[in-house]
């Protein structure tokens, strides 16, 4: 490598390549430079506890669980600048990687667990923590043979938002040019922005049309509304994932809010009672009711059909992992050892992930056996086959969503694990509370190694971009998972104790895991599931697949809410008119790559400030009291709702985009 304040990606980093071209990370596979030090572990496994702590603490309040990867980057960069670290890369590398175990395996925790406490059964600190370190450990092994797919042969295919950004904050930090000082005033501006909104409350950060009197008429008359989330970072992630898949994430949510939304309430005129699970009248509902309670169960039957159509497409992939972990574990591979396998390709041999998946499996019998209430052998077996076929064939599903656009739908295939667990498991005798607690511990297991799978190809295209070694990475990765389950352990059970679970005025609303008690309950006791819903997404997602429109994108736009896909749509719409604002390749491609820079910049700023929100909350809330909130204690809580805060927001959101177009097409030709 190059001296360490010169280093940059090179040019080949995000496109695909030419027939016969090969990508050579920062750090080439013949270089020879620290990964895993006392510095490196000891601040990896120090973040994981930290941010495992915060995280769980703001998903369970506003439900939105921030991404720990890049907050971690920017503190590993800051440690090593700080220190004067040299060869410094390679180690922060390792610190994002055991630290940014925290955020998902936290995800996987709160979608689910609270649900037991809400549903009132008593659950224990060993039980959080064997579901989550269990899932933890089985998202990373099933992750291992698709490494290769995902972060190698499909180079230049899928934009990876998050992994994307996350590179160039730890490439800027070994830099002290130009590169930097982007990333860094762009952080800067996009940390502020994002503060002043979801700290301070200067403006509303959710904006919609119903702040004007037409737009009230439309919603009252019609239900359609237009939302946009007007923080920096999201509309940075946007300009990451670009034009085409922005508009196909966004697409699918103005099929839900503006054809589907609008449909079902003029029919729902005509009914005179709630039907499915709803407790309202659907003519009484507002917009955001209607997608919760009938249209968000499509985009979850188009997730869940996408997903499927995807493993039936990885086939030859799944089945060729398969053949060269046969191979492999038989000896039919030429052994690392002898050369065969540059050191940035290597990772855990297959007989050790083979080994380690069979103890995994033992671990989660004897879990479901001992650790889960009123199961026998039997309801044991049955358990243990739902986690390992789910796990197994969405782990894919995962890893591609993250790849795409940034966004793990994983609490949507947790919400149809835990339809699917419950239909079996009574079936084969299993319901009533028991079958409650075990169809969330299952559902938790799942979540978990889906979500993991999601984050950790994050991770391993991070090293493949930059030259760490897979291996190990994958080897220190079961390390975080475990300090960060204990974690999560320990602190869903605090706060419990602290503020408890549900939609009371003091408690933590848990909403993802609210809405899983709320599917569960029924099932258990016999209601009908929405079964209608889900396979008209399903039929949906076949429909899309054969028009050649990726499903799983539009499936997740469907999904998702509005005011989180039209701020990407925005983003992609700044990406598409920076680089068709130069005549010259050379030109666009300057002011492409320094938008790059700015929109990592808006989504690390974000991040950080967000962490700092979480931490400003929690401790005033230990030293002010349970309603303290730094918005209460400025007086700015109801102007920030107030329909002059709303306008401000439209108003600033504008000036940042416009800021962003003007700063990224100031870049010169190089």
């Amino acid at each position: 490598m190059a001296d360490d304040k010169q280093t940059k990606l090179p040019d080949n980093a995000y496109r695909k390549l030419e027939e016969g071209e090969e990508y050579v990370p920062v750090t080439g596979p013949k270089q020879i430079v620290p990964e895993v030090t006392k510095y490196s572990l000891f601040w990896g496994l120090f973040y994981s506890v930290v941010f495992s702590m915060a995280a769980a603490y703001l998903g369970l309040k506003i439900g939105q669980v921030f991404e720990a990867a890049i907050p971690i980057a920017i503190l590993a960069v800051g440690g090593s600048v700080m220190l004067k670290k040299s060869k410094a890369l390679q180690q922060n590398v390792i610190i994002q990687s055991i630290g940014a175990s925290s955020g998902v395996v936290v995800a996987g925790a709160i979608f689910t667990i609270p649900g037991l406490y809400i549903l009132g059964l008593e659950v224990t600190f060993l039980q959080i923590f064997l579901a989550s370190f269990f899932g933890g450990v089985l998202g990373i092994l099933f992750l291992i043979p698709f490494r290769k797919y995902f972060v190698k042969d499909m180079h230049g295919e899928f934009p990876f938002p998050e992994a994307t950004a996350t590179t160039e904050v730890l490439v800027a930090g070994e830099s002290e040019g130009n590169q930097a000082k982007i990333l860094l005033s762009a952080a800067a501006v996009g940390g502020i922005y994002d503060f002043f909104i979801s700290g301070l409350g200067f403006w509303k950060e959710v904006v919609s049309t119903k702040v004007f009197e037409w737009g009230q008429t439309l919603v009252d008359k019609t239900k359609l509304v237009f939302k946009v989330n007007v923080g920096a970072a999201v509309m940075g992630l946007g300009y990451i994932v670009g034009l085409r898949y922005a508009l196909i994430i966004a697409s699918g949510s103005f099929l839900a809010w503006w054809v589907l939304i609008p449909s079902v309430y003029f029919i729902g005129q005509y009914i005179p009672e709630p039907i499915m699970q709803a407790e309202q009248l659907i003519r009484n509902m507002e917009p955001q009711a209607i997608f919760n309670n009938y249209v968000r169960h499509i985009g979850i039957g188009g997730i869940a059909s996408a997903g499927i159509i995807g493993i039936l497409k990885s086939s030859k992939i799944i089945v060729g992992a398969f053949k060269l972990a046969g191979k492999e574990l038989f000896g039919g591979v030429v052994s690392e050892e002898e050369g065969a396998v540059p050191r940035t390709q290597q990772d855990i041999p297959m007989k050790v992930v083979a080994g380690l998946l069979f103890l995994s499996f033992v671990g989660l019998f004897a879990y479901f056996l001992f650790g889960v209430v009123q199961l026998n052998v039997w309801h044991a077996i049955v358990g243990l086959l739902i986690v390992l076929i789910i796990s197994f064939l969405f782990t894919t599903v995962a890893a591609r969503a993250i790849a795409i656009v940034g966004t793990n739908p994983v609490s949507g295939m947790t919400l149809m694990t835990l339809i699917l667990s419950s239909v079996i498991l009574v079936k084969v005798g299993l319901s009533g509370k028991s079958g409650m607690l075990a169809a969330l511990l299952i559902g938790g297991t799942v979540c978990t190694a889906l979500s993991m799978a999601g984050g950790f190809v994050t991770d391993l295209k991070i090293g493949y971009w930059l030259g760490t070694t897979p291996r190990t990475q994958e080897k220190y990765k079961f390390l975080g998972t475990l300090f960060s389950a204990a974690s999560v352990g320990f602190v869903i059970l605090v706060l419990y104790k602290t503020y408890g679970f549900g939609p009371g005025p003091d408690q933590l609303e848990a909403p993802q895991a609210s809405a899983m008690a709320a599917v569960l309950k029924p099932l258990m006791t016999g209601s009908p599931a929405p079964w209608l819903l889900y396979l008209a997404g399903a039929i949906l997602a076949l429909i899309l697949d054969f028009l050649k429109v990726p499903a799983l994108a539009f499936a997740l736009g469907m999904y998702l809410p509005i005011y989180l896909n039209t701020p990407i749509l925005i983003g992609g719409l700044i990406a598409y008119f920076v680089k068709k604002s130069a005549e010259s390749e050379a030109l666009s491609k300057a002011r492409e790559e320094k938008g790059r820079l700015i929109a990592s910049g808006f989504i690390a700023g974000g991040a950080i400030m967000g962490v700092v929100s979480a931490f400003i909350v929690f401790f005033g809330k230990k030293i002010f009291g349970s309603t303290w909130s730094l918005k209460a204690a400025l007086g700015t809580t109801h102007w920030a709702e107030s329909t002059g805060g709303e306008i401000l927001g439209f108003a600033m959101f504008v000036l940042l985009c416009i800021y962003f177009y003007w700063d990224a097409t100031r870049a010169k030709q190089e």
